[in-house]
């Protein structure tokens, strides 16, 4: 079955669209259509949080609300959910809402512009659950720019607003709006414009993506649009085919495994973020700095690998576990390992019509020690300059094994070859011993100049990043190593 029209409920309405283009955004429907002009655009690039608004999903049967970029989401992916903008939450009378009062009572606005943003996404904290405290409001607002309060009253109005008892009309409606999104998940697939001239189509099942993108292999994939909504704000490109995953049932499947954890492409990094703890602490801080809250809801696994981005966060990290990438082009399937996926600068290996569907990511093992590092010039909300990730089995005090991977530094993320090989049978008690093994980074790479670091730097940066990770595994690192502290087993093993 297939429908021509985009269906979400807004206002307490089921709206149903039926001239939805495949390049048009929820920020110009917003603005355009519906003259709600209380979200603003600002970068136009998912960066400064002032097009924030809410949209209501259905997770495991119950309601979560997760801030989005309207300037970079099209409209065509909030089919199925509740929209929420600033206008919608004045209550009766337009009483404020709760956020609302307290950012007005304790001075959380000046010039205004970034207000509305910034109280969408601790409207969507608000009602995420228990008590928020200051980390919990300081990675909300991670993706909001305010330029004239300095964030204190606005954190002030958080921690005083967001006490984990929602009080507003959507809680008290909580379960007919719970109802009413389960109706809408019929199950159909989403076709509007025409095969030949042009068409925004979304596609309800993994088959029926597999039979649509064979006939269409010209069409662009978007998950989140995270990087895709950039070439329609920033680089203007028009869009003629667009294939939406959104609603592909089966693609946002994630399970643990024998051998670890299964992510389908469609799990957003925010989903990710339970599993990703499970197999270490360090994918859960490199996710919270993956991007702000309204990227983590929307950005994929599939999506960040399938890019291909030289400096996308997952892969360097991902490659060093050991991961296995999984495709399919109409019904024929095949597996690789993650590394070998990656050609040359936006080149993968990908054929015509073929699409990611998931990874297996290994548990590590008893005897693995794994270290991943980010750095970049802004601490949250930024693109990488230098991501290295590492892998080492460690035998009575030696690496017999090692993987090790970066972003940054080629074309490509790419595993560390010389150095690698170098680990080997390298004992973790004699620091003096190391840095004839960090020069080896320089047979792996020689890294460019651009405008996010200098070739020396990236170097430096990536030898300095090795000789941070066996100084974590061999137990010799002091507090001073990790700006968010040591982990508890780096206290115990320097002890």
């Amino acid at each position: 079955m297939t429908r021509s029209s985009v269906r979400f409920l807004h206002r307490g309405e089921v709206v149903s669209l039926t001239d939805v283009g495949a390049n048009e955004t929820l920020l110009d429907y917003l603005r355009l259509r519906r003259h709600a002009y209380g979200t603003k655009e600002g970068c136009a690039e998912g960066d400064c949080g002032a097009c924030t608004v809410a949209l209501g999903t259905l997770q495991d049967g119950g309601l979560e609300y997760a801030p989005v970029n309207a300037c970079i989401c099209l409209l065509g992916m909030i089919d199925g959910k509740e929209l929420v903008a600033v206008e919608d939450l004045a209550g009766a009378n337009g009483a404020l809402h709760p956020v609302q009062d307290a950012v007005l009572r304790h001075h959380g606005s000046q010039c205004g512009f970034c207000t509305p943003g910034i109280v969408m996404s601790l409207f969507t904290l608000y009602h995420a659950g228990g008590r928020a405290d200051r980390q919990a409001v300081n990675d909300t607002l991670a993706g909001n720019l305010c330029r004239c309060t300095g964030y204190r009253p606005i954190v002030d109005a958080a921690l005083e607003a967001c006490d984990g008892t929602p009080r507003d009309a959507f809680a008290a409606h909580r379960a007919n709006t719970t109802e009413r999104l389960a109706a809408l998940n019929d199950g159909e697939d989403i076709f509007i414009g025409d095969e030949e001239a042009g068409f925004l189509a979304a596609p309800a099942t993994v088959d029926a993506l597999a039979r649509l993108y064979v006939r269409h292999p010209d069409a662009t994939l978007v998950a989140g649009a995270t990087d895709v909504g950039l070439w329609i704000t920033k680089q203007l490109r028009a869009l003629p085919k667009i294939i939406l995953l959104g609603r592909v049932a089966g693609l946002a499947e994630m399970r643990e495994t024998e051998q670890g954890f299964y992510f389908g492409a469609g799990v957003t990094h925010a989903q990710a973020e339970p599993a990703m703890a499970a197999i270490d602490p360090d994918l859960v801080e490199l996710l919270r700095r993956f991007g702000g809250k309204q990227v983590r809801a929307v950005g994929t696994i599939g999506g960040n690998i399938a890019n291909g981005s030289p400096i996308g966060d997952s892969m360097p990290a991902l490659i060093a576990l050991g991961t296995t990438l999984h495709l399919r082009r109409g019904q024929a399937t095949r597996s690789m390992p993650l590394e070998d996926f990656f050609i040359d600068y936006g080149k993968q290996d990908r054929a015509a019509g073929e699409f990611v569907t998931g990874i297996d990511v290994p548990r590590l093992e008893s005897d693995h020690v794994f270290r991943c590092y980010k750095i970049s010039k802004r601490f949250d909300q930024d693109i990488s300059a230098v991501l290295g990730a590492f892998r080492f089995t460690v035998e009575t005090g030696r690496i017999t094994h090692a993987r090790v991977a970066f972003g940054g530094m080629a074309a490509t993320p790419k595993r560390a070859a010389a150095t690698e090989s170098a680990l080997r049978d390298l004992p973790l008690d004699d620091p003096q011993g190391w840095e004839a093994i960090c020069k080896a980074l320089a047979m792996d790479f020689q890294p460019i100049d651009d405008m996010r670091a200098g070739a020396r730097y990236r170097l430096e940066t990536a030898q300095a990043l090795l000789r941070k990770a066996l100084h974590e595994a061999g137990g010799t690192a002091s507090t001073e190593t990790r700006l968010v502290g040591l982990r508890p087993e780096d206290t115990e093993r320097a002890a």
